[in-house]
């Protein structure tokens, strides 16, 4: 058992609790509040007035898929050879052991869902996953969590280099519909089948995209320019199904529809340069804009863009263009875990909750000179500075 005292306790689930305790046993909070008394048997970590807070959660990254430090040996992200790679999953593709993992977990990030790149129409499952570990498979928290697709310009870029489609939006639009319908009709089979003999012939990634045809798991669209986002969103109608509109760096152009529309924005990578041109309209104003709209939202790094340990500092940089503190601490710990529907178990400190807790010496959101005490994932101290 581990037994926290004296915090300033941010739960995201309701008030902060000034001089508060939590209760960890078996991995999970089993007590928050005040005056609870410390078993006799319970490991005391003393916060000392500092401020406690869920785990940090990234909902979109690339963790583990693109390793820290050199090059093609350690780039995974990206089937570049077929436009549609709905079979590729995630997990056969990252290396816990990459330092970007035990940064993360330093930096209060203590879940990150990770997955493929946006180099294909189709890319293949995203998995969220918790950072500490050098084991894959146990680190799972729920995979498959989503189906990555990319519009804009990167299929586009990719794809016109090998004189292949898509070239243009009208191909990327066009080639995920012509999946998608494929995928829903070898469904169909499936389920009218009476018998083995009338099943259709395997294909692997008609299976993959099973999940999202029943909504088990949502379409993860990165999509940066106005019209590409407002693609997603009709072709996810046309079919009937979910999706996360992630990076919506014009979101703030269209917030109004988005509010309308009622799907949840997963906004970044906003710091850094315009690294190409649908990124011209890239602000640390698109969060509180869409805030403000009524649009959840979750910031995100796209690690490795910006690497994983920094995302309280894009929070911190969304807080400080008017995005509220709280808010701007919902988009890294509940409203992510809420988006990826994962709330069950992370996003925020309450009892029956995964006991991911970090204790800060500051205000990560709003002092550029805080830093990490304690990283707790699963009940255990994995980083103690």
């Amino acid at each position: 058992m581990i037994f926290i005292k004296n915090g300033r306790i941010y739960t995201m689930a309701g008030d902060i609790i000034e001089n508060g305790s939590i209760l960890i046993k078996e991995g999970k909070i089993i007590e928050v509040g005040r005056d609870i008394i410390a078993p006799l048997d319970a490991e005391v970590i003393d916060a000392e007035g500092r401020m406690v807070t869920p785990g940090f959660i990234d909902a979109h990254c690339h963790l583990g898929m693109w390793e820290e430090g050199i090059g093609f040996e350690g780039s995974d992200g990206n089937e570049m050879t077929d436009p549609v790679t709905p079979h590729m999953r995630a997990i056969d593709g990252i290396n816990p052991m990459d330092i970007s993992f035990e940064e993360a977990y330093q930096g209060g990030v203590t879940t990150a869902v990770t997955g493929p790149g946006s180099a294909n129409v189709i890319g293949g499952t995203f998995v969220a996953i918790k950072t500490y570990g050098n084991r894959i498979d146990d680190m799972i928290i729920k995979n498959p969590v989503a189906m990555k697709i990319a519009f804009g310009e990167n299929p586009k870029r990719i794809y016109d280099s090998q004189k292949k489609s898509p070239m243009t939006r009208m191909a990327t639009a066009a080639i995920l519909r012509d999946t998608l319908f494929k995928a829903r009709t070898y469904l169909e089979k499936k389920e009218k089948a009476e018998d083995p003999s009338k099943m259709p012939d395997y294909d692997i990634k008609m299976e993959a995209l099973i999940p999202v045809l029943k909504k088990e798991i949502p379409l993860k669209a990165h999509a940066h320019r106005a019209d590409d986002i407002f693609t997603s969103i009709r072709i996810a109608k046309e079919f009937d199904l979910d999706i996360t509109l992630d990076h919506c760096t014009e979101g703030h152009l269209i917030a109004e529809h988005l509010s309308k529309e009622g799907k949840p924005a997963i906004v970044g990578p906003t710091f850094g340069n315009r690294s190409k041109f649908e990124l011209q309209n890239k602000s640390f104003d698109t969060p509180r804009i869409l805030n403000e709209a009524g649009v959840k939202i979750a910031i995100i790094t796209d690690s490795p863009v910006i690497p994983l340990q920094h995302l309280s500092l894009c929070a911190g940089l969304a807080y400080n263009a008017g995005l509220p503190e709280m808010d701007a601490l919902k988009a890294i710990t509940i409203n992510a875990a809420e988006i990826v529907g994962l709330q069950d178990r992370i996003g925020s400190i309450e009892v029956g909750k995964d006991a991911d807790i970090v204790i800060f010496d500051g205000n990560p959101i709003k002092d550029i000179d805080s830093k990490t005490f304690v990283t707790i994932i699963d009940g255990k101290v994995v980083y103690r500075r």
